[in-house]
């Protein structure tokens, strides 16, 4: 593992998800219950295929069950969960083949819709647990299951720091990661490391950049659009920030696209869209739903969601669909006025999806948009 990042000149130190360290747990109790000894390091793949080595903190284990625990390290990207000891409890039940996963003590429950994990389930996103299946599986083969518990001794307590309660995960924190690795990405590095990315795009001869703030709208863009993944530029937060750099570096045209939940905050001129900045999702959805005339009973329904899939929900059930074109004209509008003296001039296109639904609406026909940017 390169463990460092060169950004702006700094040599940052990488980290690794809470996702790994639960997947890294699994791994060494399982191995100790298989060899039947004492695991003090364990190596594990991580999702985009890094190898890691890893030490084993807490190890018990019998003929059949054991328990481990891998400590969370955030590098130089370091944020609540820092420091906290992942466990992972697993069980091999030779006389069944299903391998079930699930939260224990620390590890948050879902009890909103709209996010990934349905509701009701532990709050171990689809990636960490795709990983320790996986590895689970090839180490125990076909004939035989496990249960495998992951707890966080001090994870409810570490929750309050987060913003699971906003997005209805009570009770802990989240297990993470979609890459398995933690990249130092301070807010000052991130946004050079992303004037680095556009400059290049520009330099290799593209006047036309694709924004998207994060993996989901990279994926709409590429499946649904057809577009290239080498015009995309994640954007991250930084919506404001990022517009202004590509005005300034020479760019003629944008199309951002993003999940509603993210750029619903833009129609209302917020251009820093980390919940620690702002939120407003919910009033945006409310005031523009009140513009359209929609019926005080959807207004207070909305205003009590957590998710914009939540909301979406209802929105669909009361015939409010045309919502999503408003905002989607009010995001381009919002995005222009930002850029309106400046030169050069820069034409702003959206396309807005949500999870559950996919397209809800964009600023031109979706084809004429697939057709322009081929």
């Amino acid at each position: 593992m390169e463990e460092y990042a060169y950004v702006n000149g700094k040599k940052l130190r990488k980290g690794y998800t809470t996702g790994t360290c639960a997947t890294a747990a699994t791994v060494a109790a399982l191995s100790m219950i298989l060899n039947q000894e004492r695991e003090d390091k364990v190596t594990v793949k991580t999702a985009s295929g890094v190898e890691l080595t890893l030490k084993v903190e807490d190890p018990t284990f019998s003929e059949l069950e054991a328990s481990a625990a891998v400590r969370k390290d955030g590098g130089d990207d370091a944020d609540a969960t820092h420091g906290l000891l992942i466990y992972a409890n697993v069980k091999l039940l030779p006389d069944q083949t299903a391998i079930t996963i699930d939260g224990g003590k620390g590890v948050g429950r879902v009890t909103q819709k709209g996010l990934a994990i349905p509701v009701g389930m532990a709050a171990i996103n689809p990636t960490p647990r795709r990983m320790i299946e996986e590895n689970v599986r090839q180490m125990i083969g076909d004939d035989c299951g496990a249960c495998v518990i992951i707890s966080v001794p001090e994870g409810e307590e570490t929750a309050r720091l987060t913003y699971n309660s906003r997005l209805g995960i009570l009770g802990g924190i989240s297990i993470l990661g979609t890459t398995g690795i933690v990249n130092p990405m301070s807010e000052e590095s991130w946004k050079a490391a992303i004037t680095v990315e556009l400059t290049m795009l520009y330099e290799t001869g593209h006047r036309w950049v694709v924004l998207a703030p994060g993996n989901y709208g990279e994926d709409f863009t590429t499946q649904v659009l057809g577009i290239d993944a080498g015009r995309i530029v994640n954007m991250s937060n930084f919506v404001g920030h990022v517009l202004k750099e590509v005005q300034r570096i020479g760019f003629e045209r944008v199309l951002m696209v993003g999940h509603m939940g993210k750029l619903v905050k833009v129609a209302a001129g917020i251009f820093s869209t980390h919940s620690k900045d702002a939120d407003a999702r919910m009033e945006t959805l409310v005031a523009n739903l009140a513009l359209m005339g929609a019926p005080l009973e959807l207004l207070e329904q909305v205003d009590a969601c957590l998710t914009t899939e939540a909301a979406g929900e209802l929105i669909h059930a009361y015939g409010y669909d045309g919502i999503y074109q408003i905002l989607a004209d009010k995001i381009k509008a919002r995005s222009e006025r930002l850029l309106k003296y400046r030169k050069p001039e820069v034409s702003v296109d959206v396309v807005l999806f949500a999870s559950e639904a996919g397209y809800l609406a964009s600023t031109k026909p979706l084809d004429v948009i697939k057709e322009e940017w081929q």
